[in-house]
């Protein structure tokens, strides 16, 4: 018979996602088939499975967690935000729709049979489910048709243990006030609290422990110090990013500017683990900075409007001054768009139909498709046969004369990317190229910096196998497998 156990969290960023990955290697490494499970998730760090759809970011980390290829079952319902008040919706892996978020609340309920069926399918292969729960317990205005939180553990009935962030502040009201708040049905379903991200001496947070597990009749599963590691891993959403200044203390700067539809920004973190690199990330409001040897434009969920947005910024012109004193730029994904000539949506895919121009900078042209390339790709970049591994996830196809100088060679013989004639400005579709060691190695030499030569795939499971322990350390794990149905 299936077990199943699902962390929820008083609130967004909590560190449900690392508990869930934390927890995952440690029974793994008990014997045990485990499955990371997360019916909806919202987020536009999405990674390709091994059957051919998409997920949320952290559903394939947890899955690398638990020594499994990450399958579109692991996260059915996946978000993806393209304004301010509407989002992709991805099912299985596929986009079906874009909808308003007053419009998906009616949605919600017509999805609940998809999430069933996933779920389904990963108990009939495990030993353990865990489940990861979205935003906070305690979201009653959207409990009707839930499918995220209480309203998918109570059509399972699995049971639920909440998580509490105490660097936040307001941990004891967090967690008393998610009982105050929730149905008592709901209530019923959690058998106990975890406080996350505990500094200092955890003996004077005993009294708050106590208290805790008085008010709301909850047992209490762990008290887990802060792991500085965990900034070794890939973040599931843009909060990763928020408010981060430089990463690393190298004398080579890479620059990235932070648009409001940044995707696939863990294409960054193997830069970021660099010593000899500083990776700055250029907040609206301030300039590219002009000591940047390299800007690096990253993937985008909404090409076109973020385009704008740089152009807002002036990002633009400090772009061409960059170029002009001999920087170099590399775009990926939707940076590499944004660097063409112009960025054709005849088919409205993004807003309205229109054809925008370019930064200029690439001799290329984009045209945005309907069909979406989802596929995980090796290969070799040019002329230099360095080897790659990475995937593909984009709409449009992109020509011109720049592309005939193209940046990588395709394991399956396909040309993917562009080089300006003076090799300084460069794109490409394929993300992950810089988790490749040598890849990574041969960029930072261009740009005049070493590699420190630790394996950046190694660092993030090392990292997992830290957080295994320290999990196991703090959490009473037996009790959280006894408790799991």
């Amino acid at each position: 018979m299936r077990r199943a156990l699902m962390i929820q969290g008083t609130g967004s960023d909590v560190g449900k996602s690392l508990i869930v990955a934390g927890l995952a290697r440690a029974f793994t490494d008990r014997g045990l088939r485990v499955r990371p499970f997360k019916p909806q998730n919202m987020s536009n760090n999405a990674a390709v499975t091994a059957d051919g759809g998409e997920i949320g970011r952290a559903q394939a980390l947890q899955a690398r967690a638990a020594r499994v290829a990450p399958s579109v079952h692991m996260n059915p319902v996946l978000l993806k935000p393209q304004s301010e008040v509407g989002s992709q919706v991805v099912v299985q892996g596929r986009m079906v729709a874009t909808v308003k978020a007053r419009d998906y609340q009616a949605w919600k309920p017509k999805l609940m049979p998809a999430v069933l069926e996933s779920f389904s399918r990963l108990a009939a292969e495990a030993d353990l489910v865990l489940v990861e729960g979205a935003g906070s317990a305690s979201e009653v205005n959207l409990r009707a048709g839930d499918i995220a939180n209480m309203g998918f553990a109570q059509a399972t009935d699995t049971p639920v243990v909440l998580v509490g962030d105490i660097d936040r502040g307001g941990v004891i009201a967090s967690l008393v006030g998610t009982k105050a708040v929730i149905a008592p049905e709901d209530a019923a379903l959690i058998a106990g609290f975890i406080v996350n991200q505990f500094r200092g001496d955890p003996s004077l947070f005993s009294d708050g422990m106590r208290l805790i597990a008085e008010r709301t009749g909850w047992a209490a599963l762990g008290l887990v110090p802060h792991f500085p590691a965990a900034a070794r891993l890939p973040a599931e959403d843009v909060l990763g990013l928020a408010g981060s200044g430089p990463r690393g203390a190298g004398a080579v700067t890479v620059a990235v500017p932070v648009l409001p539809r940044i995707a696939n920004f863990d294409d960054l973190d193997p830069l970021r683990a660099e010593p000899g690199v500083s990776v700055v990330l250029v907040q609206p409001g301030t300039p590219i900075p002009a000591e940047a040897a390299l800007v690096l434009l990253p993937g985008s969920k909404t090409t076109i409007d973020d385009l704008d947005r740089f152009r807002a910024e002036g990002w633009d012109i400090d772009l061409r001054a960059h170029v002009r004193r001999g920087g170099r730029v590399l775009g990926l994904c939707g940076g590499y768009q944004m660097l063409g000539r112009t960025l054709a949506d005849p088919h409205g895919i993004e807003g309205a139909p229109r054809t925008v121009p370019g930064l200029g900078l690439l001799d290329i042209d984009t045209v945005m498709t309907p069909e979406k390339r989802l596929a995980a790709v090796t290969g070799t970049s040019l002329p230099d046969g360095v080897p790659f591994s990475g995937y593909e996830m984009h709409i449009g196809a992109t020509a011109g004369p720049d592309a005939a100088r193209p940046l990588l060679l395709l394991a399956d013989g396909r040309l993917d990317g562009a080089v300006s004639a003076d090799g300084r400005v460069a794109g490409t579709y394929v993300h992950g190229l810089f988790a490749q060691d040598a890849q990574r190695a041969a960029w930072l030499g261009r740009l005049g910096a070493a590699s420190d030569g630790a394996g950046y795939e190694a660092g993030v499971e090392a990292a997992l196998d830290g957080l295994a322990r320290h999990i196991a350390a703090h959490v009473d794990c037996d009790r959280l497998l006894a408790l799991a149905r």
